[in-house]
């Protein structure tokens, strides 16, 4: 078979059932008894297996078939999981991700597994340091094995047991009996190195309904397309055929490896539905009871629960469509918005009213289309979230401090081309909250805090607008001692040190080759890059922040536009040239008659509301040739621009309006030209230059 075709396929599955793994090994280290989570990391760890083997990748395959040899010791209660354990099961994930990637980079996936290996012999066979005397019972794992089975094989005899018949399901079923149809109990099982376990669940209720009708299943239908489920699956069939023709019509379907049949009749039923209703009460007083005990992780994790069900529903409902494909059509309709552009330009000047009911309707369904390409392209910021958690947690042991990471927002939308760009600047700033934002335990105690120290990660939308706040409960940031250091470099002069707020303090922290870390480590101590995480920002158009109060916490803010393909910018001439302000970046335009115009500091200033703000002349900045009509005004148009809690008034000749602009690269001929983020094409052909006013707020 030529695998090319589905390696790309195998290397996003990879990483989801990756990730999953992640995030319940996370949840099982705070409830190392909770069966549920184990199946979940084991279900997950079975299809890695399986895809992994089927694809020739043997190193991936051996790693998970041994972690999944001590993953089923610890669901059928033979192992108990202990920080040791935990510690190598966490490494086996690491080294995956690690092939994974090799994979994506063209190489071939190997690595050298052998010593993990080991360590997962060594647990199964009881020997790994730290595991001694934590199995479940005295007896060898062969013993336990086998008796795992055949009670596994007494529970299944126990007809349709596994199954809970609703009151509906029941009055059908007696009612095909009492016509003379026959009830059957099917369980089904997949062979282990099925690749495609949904497509073959699909191929035996599609042959089953051909003959009779499915009335119940077990996982549900919806697991089953979304392939939770491990090997096998039950059902309770009607139908008017004996149970040879059922057996045979079940078989048919290739990589099956048994079937077992069971006729029921109106005792089975009664029978098991007693049984199902007996260990449905028995699970709720034992969930009960637990949650009485442990009210605040229960519920963390039932929320957890809950959102990882909804997202398998979202899933079924979904295709998966390559991001290339969705670059094509992005940019196609960027050329269609161009001439939409165009198209309107030329309508206005002919007056014709039919063309310009036409246009009118084109440009709402065209409207409409940008929103749903744009909305393909957002992606939840989850996708960055979820690798957070692990980190955190290897770094709080690595610190030894105690760590509660609070996420919130997690399902909040950006452009792909954000998120793609966004990780590593929120890397940095979780490390720096961990290191020193965060005190030790000792000194958490002694100031009368927690030992566990929190630090919240939310995301949340605001107008055109998504933000990013890294929130700790240290010590907050040391204002005497920042500013000391930027004294020492010379960052601020003395005489000006005394006059700056907290804020414009803070803000020193994000100056180049600022820090204020008494020694080099392997973490960034606070201020370390934080120039570079505020350059990567501002080239995604946004903007950085940061407060602190101290004995209480830091946090820092981030800005991003919700887009960087298609945004809404005001036109407006400087001379003969015509430019483009994102409108994201406007406060609001304004006209100035000239003696209101101050000075200050050699440069020129308005008042506006309240608040003095520095006049930049666009013809100057960008060196306009003057126009063949020169006209004297006494009055200035300007457009109030901010860049955090800055703020500048650019001076231009007239304002065309607003419109939906399509940001065009200036290619690698036109390379860091001062304060232009790109062009974009107008409706008449020409080419406006877009303003990074960033860039133009010093």
């Amino acid at each position: 078979m030529e695998m090319n075709q589905y390696l790309d396929m195998f290397i996003e599955e990879s990483r989801e059932h990756l990730q999953a793994i992640n995030d319940n090994l996370l949840l099982l280290e705070n409830d190392t008894e909770n069966v549920d989570i184990v199946n979940d990391v084991f279900r997950s760890a079975h299809t890695l297996k399986g895809m992994s083997a089927t694809m020739g990748f043997e190193d991936m395959s051996s790693l998970t078939h041994q972690m999944e040899n001590v993953l089923d010791l610890v669901r059928n209660h033979q192992l108990k999981l202990n920080s040791e354990i935990m510690d190598v099961i966490f490494q086996c994930v690491d080294v995956l991700e690690s092939m994974v990637e090799d994979i994506v980079e063209g190489g071939d996936g190997k690595a050298d597994v052998s010593e993990l290996v080991k360590k997962l012999q060594a647990i199964l066979a009881g020997d790994f340091d730290g595991t001694k005397g934590s199995s479940a019972t005295d007896g060898p794992v062969e013993q336990k094995n086998e008796s795992s089975s055949e009670s596994a094989a007494n529970n299944v005899s126990a007809t349709g047991s596994y199954l809970s018949l609703d009151e509906f399901a029941i009055t059908v079923i007696k009612q095909s009996l009492d016509s003379g149809h026959r009830v059957y109990y099917i369980k089904t099982v997949v062979e282990e190195e099925c690749l495609l376990k949904s497509a073959r669940a699909y191929m035996v209720f599609n042959n089953l309904e051909q003959i009779g009708e499915i009335i119940k299943s077990e996982p549900s239908v919806q697991e089953l397309e979304d392939e939770n489920f491990e090997q096998e699956f039950e059902v309770i069939f009607i139908t008017d055929k004996n149970k040879e023709e059922v057996e045979k019509s079940v078989m048919s379907v290739s990589e099956i490896e048994s079937v077992q049949i069971e006729e029921m009749d109106h005792d089975a039923v009664l029978a098991g539905q007693k049984e199902a209703a007996a260990a449905s009460a028995q699970s709720v007083a034992e969930t009960s009871q637990k949650q009485d005990s442990n009210d605040r992780v229960d519920t963390r994790k039932e929320q957890d629960k809950k959102a990882v069900a909804a997202k398998k529903v979202v899933t079924g409902k979904t295709i998966r469509v390559g991001i290339e494909r969705l670059d094509v059509l992005m940019n196609l309709f960027s050329e269609l918005v161009i001439d939409r552009g165009r198209l309107e330009s030329i309508a206005r000047r002919s007056g014709n009213h039919d063309l310009m009911d036409t246009v009118e309707h084109m440009s709402r369904i065209s409207g409409d289309l940008q929103n749903i390409i744009l909305n393909m392209r957002m992606v939840p910021i989850e996708q960055v979230f979820n690798r957070f958690p692990r980190m955190i947690r290897d770094l709080a042991k690595e610190l030894n401090k105690k760590v509660d990471l609070q996420i919130s927002g997690a399902d909040t939308e950006l452009d792909r081309t954000v998120i793609d760009e966004i990780g590593d600047p929120l890397v940095h700033l979780l490390r720096n909250a961990i290191d020193h934002g965060l005190e030790s335990t000792e000194e958490r105690i002694k100031a009368g805090k927690s030992e566990e120290g929190v630090v919240e990660l939310k995301a949340y939308h605001s107008g055109n607008h998504v933000f990013i706040e890294i929130t700790d409960d240290g010590k907050g940031i040391d204002r005497d001692k920042i500013l000391n250091k930027a004294i020492e470099k010379g960052v601020v002069k003395t005489e000006e040190a005394s006059g700056l707020s907290d804020k414009q303090v803070y803000d020193l922290l994000f100056a180049s080759g600022f820090s204020t870390a008494e020694k080099v480590s392997d973490i960034s101590g606070r201020g370390v890059g934080l120039d570079v995480v505020k350059t990567k920002i501002e080239s995604l158009g946004g903007v950085v922040s940061v407060d602190s109060t101290a004995g209480q916490g830091t946090i820092f803010q981030i800005q991003l536009p919700l887009t960087l393909s298609i945004i809404s910018a005001m036109l407006v001439t400087v001379e003969d040239e015509t430019y483009a302000v994102p409108l994201s970046s406007i406060i609001e335009t304004a006209v100035y008659k000239k003696d209101e115009i101050m000075h200050a500091h050699h440069q020129e200033v308005i008042d506006f509301r309240g608040k003095v703000v520095p006049l930049l002349s666009l013809k100057n900045i960008f060196e306009v040739p003057d126009s063949a009509v020169k006209q004297e005004k006494d009055e200035i148009s300007a457009v109030i621009v901010r860049k955090g809690d800055k703020m500048a008034a650019l001076v231009v000749d007239s304002f065309i309006g607003q419109q939906e602009i399509v940001l065009k690269s200036l290619g690698k001929y036109l390379v860091n030209v001062f304060a232009i983020s790109g062009a974009t094409i107008l409706g008449d052909g020409q080419v406006a230059l877009i303003i990074d006013c960033n860039a133009l707020i010093k």
